[in-house]
Protein backbone atom coordinates (compact mmCIF):
# COMPACT_ATOMS: atom_id res chain seq x y z
CA UNK A 1 0.00 0.00 0.00
CA UNK A 2 2.93 2.28 1.02
CA UNK A 3 4.52 1.35 -2.68
CA UNK A 4 0.81 2.07 -3.97
CA UNK A 5 0.57 5.65 -1.93
CA UNK A 6 3.37 6.88 -2.86
CA UNK A 7 4.63 5.46 -6.61
CA UNK A 8 7.42 7.77 -7.25
CA UNK A 9 9.37 6.64 -4.25
CA UNK A 10 9.40 3.27 -6.09
CA UNK A 11 10.34 5.15 -9.25
CA UNK A 12 13.10 7.31 -7.85
CA UNK A 13 14.91 4.11 -5.91
CA UNK A 14 14.47 2.50 -9.65
CA UNK A 15 15.60 5.54 -11.26
CA UNK A 16 19.02 5.49 -8.95
CA UNK A 17 19.53 1.50 -9.26
CA UNK A 18 19.59 2.10 -12.99
CA UNK A 19 22.01 5.02 -12.98
CA UNK A 20 24.22 3.02 -10.90
CA UNK A 21 24.08 -0.03 -13.25
CA UNK A 22 24.85 2.31 -16.07
CA UNK A 23 28.02 4.18 -14.59
CA UNK A 24 29.29 0.48 -13.63
CA UNK A 25 28.26 -0.15 -17.44
CA UNK A 26 30.45 2.93 -18.25
CA UNK A 27 33.43 2.38 -16.28
CA UNK A 28 33.71 -1.42 -17.91
CA UNK A 29 33.13 0.16 -21.20
CA UNK A 30 36.12 2.78 -21.16
CA UNK A 31 38.55 -0.29 -18.99
CA UNK A 32 37.83 -2.47 -22.35
CA UNK A 33 38.63 0.56 -24.67
CA UNK A 34 41.90 1.17 -22.70
CA UNK A 35 42.19 -2.43 -22.88
CA UNK A 36 42.28 -2.74 -26.57
CA UNK A 37 43.90 0.21 -27.22
CA UNK A 38 46.97 -0.85 -25.23
CA UNK A 39 46.68 -4.43 -26.99
CA UNK A 40 46.80 -2.78 -30.63
CA UNK A 41 50.04 -0.66 -29.50
CA UNK A 42 51.49 -3.50 -28.06
CA UNK A 43 50.97 -5.52 -31.69
CA UNK A 44 52.38 -2.38 -33.44
CA UNK A 45 55.18 -2.17 -31.63
CA UNK A 46 55.88 -5.62 -31.71
CA UNK A 47 55.11 -5.61 -35.63
CA UNK A 48 57.75 -2.52 -36.35
CA UNK A 49 60.18 -4.81 -34.72
CA UNK A 50 59.97 -7.66 -37.14
CA UNK A 51 58.88 -5.35 -40.24
CA UNK A 52 61.58 -3.01 -39.56
CA UNK A 53 64.56 -5.30 -40.20
CA UNK A 54 63.12 -7.21 -43.14
CA UNK A 55 62.13 -3.81 -44.85
CA UNK A 56 66.06 -2.85 -44.71
CA UNK A 57 66.69 -6.47 -45.80
CA UNK A 58 64.53 -5.23 -48.34
CA UNK A 59 66.07 -2.16 -48.87
CA UNK A 60 69.83 -3.55 -49.31
CA UNK A 61 68.53 -6.19 -51.46
CA UNK A 62 67.20 -3.53 -54.04
CA UNK A 63 70.31 -1.38 -53.70
CA UNK A 64 72.03 -4.72 -54.71
CA UNK A 65 69.63 -5.65 -57.50
CA UNK A 66 67.56 -2.21 -58.53
CA UNK A 67 65.12 -3.79 -60.84
CA UNK A 68 63.76 -5.88 -58.59
CA UNK A 69 62.21 -3.15 -56.48
CA UNK A 70 58.89 -2.08 -56.90
CA UNK A 71 59.63 1.70 -57.61
CA UNK A 72 61.19 0.44 -60.85
CA UNK A 73 58.42 -2.30 -61.64
CA UNK A 74 56.49 0.28 -61.13
CA UNK A 75 57.98 2.23 -63.90
CA UNK A 76 59.44 -0.43 -66.12
CA UNK A 77 56.37 -2.82 -66.19
CA UNK A 78 57.69 -5.43 -68.49
CA UNK A 79 60.80 -8.15 -67.51
CA UNK A 80 64.12 -7.37 -69.58
CA UNK A 81 64.49 -10.64 -70.72
CA UNK A 82 66.66 -11.44 -73.84
CA UNK A 83 63.83 -11.95 -75.82
CA UNK A 84 63.01 -9.72 -78.83
CA UNK A 85 59.22 -9.58 -77.86
CA UNK A 86 60.21 -8.82 -73.78
CA UNK A 87 62.41 -5.67 -75.05
CA UNK A 88 59.94 -4.22 -77.68
CA UNK A 89 57.31 -4.05 -74.65
CA UNK A 90 59.74 -3.26 -72.24
CA UNK A 91 60.35 0.19 -74.83
CA UNK A 92 56.86 0.79 -76.03
CA UNK A 93 55.46 0.47 -72.78
CA UNK A 94 57.56 3.32 -71.15
CA UNK A 95 56.77 6.61 -71.22
CA UNK A 96 60.58 7.79 -71.92
CA UNK A 97 61.87 4.83 -73.72
CA UNK A 98 58.97 4.65 -75.76
CA UNK A 99 60.51 7.59 -77.99
CA UNK A 100 63.36 5.92 -78.86
CA UNK A 101 62.70 2.86 -81.19
CA UNK A 102 62.26 -0.58 -80.28
CA UNK A 103 64.77 -1.65 -83.12
CA UNK A 104 67.83 0.66 -84.85
CA UNK A 105 69.92 -0.35 -87.28
CA UNK A 106 72.98 -1.36 -85.88
CA UNK A 107 75.13 0.06 -88.39
CA UNK A 108 72.93 3.03 -88.92
CA UNK A 109 74.31 4.60 -85.62
CA UNK A 110 77.78 4.15 -85.81
CA UNK A 111 79.96 7.73 -84.64
CA UNK A 112 81.92 6.70 -87.86
CA UNK A 113 78.63 7.00 -89.87
CA UNK A 114 76.71 9.53 -87.98
CA UNK A 115 79.45 11.59 -86.37
CA UNK A 116 76.86 11.93 -83.93
CA UNK A 117 75.94 15.77 -85.09
CA UNK A 118 72.75 15.82 -84.88
CA UNK A 119 72.43 15.38 -80.96
CA UNK A 120 75.40 17.58 -80.91
CA UNK A 121 73.22 20.19 -82.50
CA UNK A 122 70.48 19.92 -80.40
CA UNK A 123 72.66 19.41 -77.08
CA UNK A 124 74.10 22.85 -78.29
CA UNK A 125 71.03 24.28 -78.79
CA UNK A 126 69.77 23.24 -74.65
CA UNK A 127 72.92 24.94 -73.60
CA UNK A 128 71.97 28.32 -75.76
CA UNK A 129 68.71 28.17 -74.42
CA UNK A 130 69.90 27.80 -70.83
CA UNK A 131 73.03 30.52 -71.16
CA UNK A 132 70.20 33.06 -72.76
CA UNK A 133 67.88 32.74 -70.27
CA UNK A 134 69.97 33.55 -67.86
CA UNK A 135 71.88 36.51 -69.77
CA UNK A 136 68.27 38.10 -69.72
CA UNK A 137 68.04 39.05 -66.25
CA UNK A 138 71.33 41.21 -66.70
CA UNK A 139 70.08 42.73 -69.80
CA UNK A 140 67.50 46.14 -71.51
CA UNK A 141 67.35 46.11 -75.40
CA UNK A 142 67.70 49.58 -75.18
CA UNK A 143 70.57 51.92 -76.91
CA UNK A 144 71.51 53.78 -73.49
CA UNK A 145 71.40 50.65 -71.06
CA UNK A 146 72.30 47.82 -73.73
CA UNK A 147 76.25 48.09 -74.04
CA UNK A 148 76.39 49.27 -70.17
CA UNK A 149 74.78 45.82 -69.18
CA UNK A 150 77.28 44.01 -71.37
CA UNK A 151 80.11 45.71 -69.43
CA UNK A 152 78.04 45.07 -66.16
CA UNK A 153 77.84 41.46 -66.55
CA UNK A 154 81.64 41.33 -67.69
CA UNK A 155 83.23 42.81 -64.97
CA UNK A 156 81.04 42.96 -61.96
CA UNK A 157 78.62 40.12 -61.72
CA UNK A 158 79.98 36.61 -60.85
CA UNK A 159 80.70 34.15 -63.71
CA UNK A 160 79.26 36.89 -65.66
CA UNK A 161 82.15 36.76 -68.19
CA UNK A 162 82.12 32.57 -68.44
CA UNK A 163 78.15 32.96 -69.05
CA UNK A 164 78.49 35.16 -72.08
CA UNK A 165 81.57 33.46 -73.51
CA UNK A 166 79.58 30.12 -73.11
CA UNK A 167 76.98 31.57 -74.96
CA UNK A 168 78.52 32.82 -77.57
CA UNK A 169 80.93 29.96 -78.37
CA UNK A 170 77.79 27.54 -78.53
CA UNK A 171 75.91 29.72 -80.96
CA UNK A 172 79.19 29.03 -83.12
CA UNK A 173 79.64 25.60 -82.52
CA UNK A 174 75.81 25.49 -83.23
CA UNK A 175 76.36 26.96 -87.05
CA UNK A 176 79.42 24.90 -87.43
CA UNK A 177 77.45 21.59 -85.97
CA UNK A 178 74.54 22.10 -88.28
CA UNK A 179 76.61 22.71 -91.16
CA UNK A 180 78.15 18.98 -91.06
CA UNK A 181 75.16 17.24 -90.03
CA UNK A 182 73.67 18.42 -93.08
CA UNK A 183 77.04 17.86 -94.92
CA UNK A 184 77.17 13.82 -93.47
CA UNK A 185 73.60 13.68 -94.58
CA UNK A 186 73.85 14.51 -98.00
CA UNK A 187 77.19 12.65 -98.35
CA UNK A 188 74.76 9.69 -97.26
CA UNK A 189 71.98 9.95 -99.16
CA UNK A 190 69.99 10.32 -96.10
CA UNK A 191 67.56 13.09 -97.94
CA UNK A 192 66.38 10.60 -100.56
CA UNK A 193 62.73 9.12 -100.39
CA UNK A 194 61.13 8.65 -98.41
CA UNK A 195 62.96 11.30 -96.28
CA UNK A 196 62.35 14.37 -98.97
CA UNK A 197 60.25 16.05 -96.24
CA UNK A 198 62.39 15.98 -93.48
CA UNK A 199 65.39 17.33 -95.21
CA UNK A 200 63.11 20.41 -96.03
CA UNK A 201 62.60 20.82 -92.38
CA UNK A 202 66.44 20.59 -91.96
CA UNK A 203 67.03 23.26 -94.47
CA UNK A 204 64.65 25.88 -92.74
CA UNK A 205 66.54 24.55 -89.44
CA UNK A 206 69.76 25.22 -91.12
CA UNK A 207 67.80 29.15 -92.07
CA UNK A 208 66.78 29.62 -88.51
CA UNK A 209 70.12 29.04 -86.69
CA UNK A 210 71.65 31.58 -89.16
CA UNK A 211 69.12 33.60 -88.45
CA UNK A 212 69.65 33.33 -84.98
CA UNK A 213 73.19 34.37 -84.91
CA UNK A 214 72.31 37.51 -87.05
CA UNK A 215 70.10 38.68 -84.53
CA UNK A 216 72.35 37.92 -81.55
CA UNK A 217 74.90 39.97 -83.45
CA UNK A 218 73.27 43.60 -82.84
CA UNK A 219 72.32 42.62 -78.86
CA UNK A 220 75.80 44.08 -77.62
CA UNK A 221 75.38 47.00 -79.20
CA UNK A 222 79.19 47.43 -79.82
CA UNK A 223 80.61 48.46 -83.35
CA UNK A 224 81.12 44.92 -84.23
CA UNK A 225 77.62 44.65 -84.08
CA UNK A 226 76.40 47.69 -85.73
CA UNK A 227 78.29 47.44 -88.27
CA UNK A 228 77.99 43.58 -89.54
CA UNK A 229 74.00 44.24 -88.84
CA UNK A 230 74.41 47.47 -91.30
CA UNK A 231 75.73 45.30 -93.46
CA UNK A 232 73.36 42.28 -93.33
CA UNK A 233 70.27 44.28 -93.54
CA UNK A 234 71.87 46.33 -96.99
CA UNK A 235 72.22 42.80 -98.47
CA UNK A 236 68.31 42.74 -97.67
CA UNK A 237 67.71 45.62 -99.83
CA UNK A 238 69.01 43.22 -103.12
CA UNK A 239 66.27 40.49 -102.02
CA UNK A 240 64.01 39.83 -105.07
CA UNK A 241 60.61 40.55 -104.74
CA UNK A 242 61.36 42.04 -101.43
CA UNK A 243 64.23 44.27 -101.51
CA UNK A 244 63.42 48.16 -103.60
CA UNK A 245 66.88 47.66 -105.03
CA UNK A 246 66.11 43.36 -105.93
CA UNK A 247 64.59 42.22 -108.83
CA UNK A 248 61.35 42.83 -109.52
CA UNK A 249 60.63 44.72 -106.14
CA UNK A 250 59.90 48.07 -108.11
CA UNK A 251 57.41 46.18 -109.76
CA UNK A 252 55.66 45.14 -106.70
CA UNK A 253 55.90 48.90 -105.28
CA UNK A 254 58.87 48.35 -102.74
CA UNK A 255 60.95 51.00 -101.44
CA UNK A 256 63.17 51.56 -98.84
CA UNK A 257 59.87 52.12 -96.16
CA UNK A 258 58.12 49.15 -97.05
CA UNK A 259 60.54 46.92 -97.80
CA UNK A 260 62.23 43.81 -96.09
CA UNK A 261 64.70 45.88 -94.58
CA UNK A 262 62.75 48.52 -93.52
CA UNK A 263 61.00 45.41 -91.81
CA UNK A 264 63.65 44.26 -90.05
CA UNK A 265 65.23 47.11 -89.17
CA UNK A 266 61.55 48.45 -87.75
CA UNK A 267 63.13 51.94 -89.50
CA UNK A 268 65.68 53.26 -92.44
CA UNK A 269 68.78 53.12 -90.12
CA UNK A 270 70.06 50.99 -87.28
CA UNK A 271 69.19 52.06 -83.81
CA UNK A 272 66.54 51.61 -80.94
CA UNK A 273 64.00 50.11 -83.30
CA UNK A 274 66.50 47.23 -84.78
CA UNK A 275 67.97 46.67 -81.69
CA UNK A 276 64.47 46.00 -79.98
CA UNK A 277 63.32 43.48 -82.74
CA UNK A 278 66.77 42.17 -82.72
CA UNK A 279 65.81 41.42 -79.07
CA UNK A 280 62.52 40.12 -80.04
CA UNK A 281 63.13 38.07 -83.00
CA UNK A 282 66.27 36.47 -81.15
CA UNK A 283 64.76 35.55 -77.29
CA UNK A 284 61.04 34.85 -78.51
CA UNK A 285 59.92 34.28 -82.12
CA UNK A 286 62.73 32.15 -83.67
CA UNK A 287 63.53 29.90 -81.03
CA UNK A 288 59.72 29.36 -80.94
CA UNK A 289 59.33 28.32 -84.53
CA UNK A 290 63.14 26.40 -84.48
CA UNK A 291 61.58 24.30 -81.41
CA UNK A 292 58.30 23.49 -83.05
CA UNK A 293 60.72 22.17 -86.34
CA UNK A 294 63.20 20.75 -84.20
CA UNK A 295 59.90 18.51 -82.77
CA UNK A 296 58.97 18.18 -86.49
CA UNK A 297 62.14 16.83 -87.30
CA UNK A 298 62.66 14.39 -85.08
CA UNK A 299 59.50 13.08 -85.22
CA UNK A 300 59.45 12.37 -88.51
CA UNK A 301 63.24 10.67 -87.96
CA UNK A 302 61.20 8.16 -86.37
CA UNK A 303 58.37 8.20 -88.98
CA UNK A 304 60.68 7.51 -91.74
CA UNK A 305 62.01 4.41 -90.02
CA UNK A 306 64.41 5.89 -88.39
CA UNK A 307 68.20 7.03 -89.20
CA UNK A 308 69.17 5.73 -91.95
CA UNK A 309 72.12 4.46 -92.66
CA UNK A 310 74.12 1.68 -94.39
CA UNK A 311 72.99 -2.04 -95.85
CA UNK A 312 73.03 -4.33 -92.62
CA UNK A 313 76.27 -6.30 -92.08
CA UNK A 314 76.64 -9.51 -90.64
CA UNK A 315 79.05 -9.90 -87.79
CA UNK A 316 81.11 -12.83 -88.13
CA UNK A 317 79.93 -14.27 -85.18
CA UNK A 318 76.24 -14.17 -86.22
CA UNK A 319 78.07 -15.94 -90.02
CA UNK A 320 77.50 -19.20 -87.81
CA UNK A 321 74.16 -19.24 -87.15
CA UNK A 322 71.43 -20.47 -88.70
CA UNK A 323 69.10 -18.10 -90.79
CA UNK A 324 65.35 -17.73 -89.55
CA UNK A 325 62.57 -16.94 -91.69
CA UNK A 326 60.73 -17.41 -95.01
CA UNK A 327 63.99 -16.31 -96.91
CA UNK A 328 65.80 -18.88 -95.12
CA UNK A 329 63.58 -21.92 -95.30
CA UNK A 330 63.30 -21.04 -99.34
CA UNK A 331 66.87 -20.92 -99.77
Amino acid sequence: MADEKNPSRGNGGGANGGSNVGSNGGKTGKVGLVERVSTGVKDDIHALKTDIPSKAKEQIEGLKDPTKTQVYTSIFRHKHDDTPRNRALGVLSNVFLHLHPAKINRDAVRYSYTWGMGGITFYLFIILTYTGVLLMFYYHPSKVQAFRDVLYLEHDVPFGKILRNMHRWAAHLMVIAVWLHMFRVFLTGSYKKPREFNWNIGVLLLVFTLLLSFTGYLLPDDQLGFWAVTVGTNMARATPLLGHEGPFGSMLGMTPYNDVRFGLLGGSIVDANALLRSYIWHCIGIPIVASVLMIVHFWRVRKDGGISGPAPVMLEAEADKPRRGPKAAGE
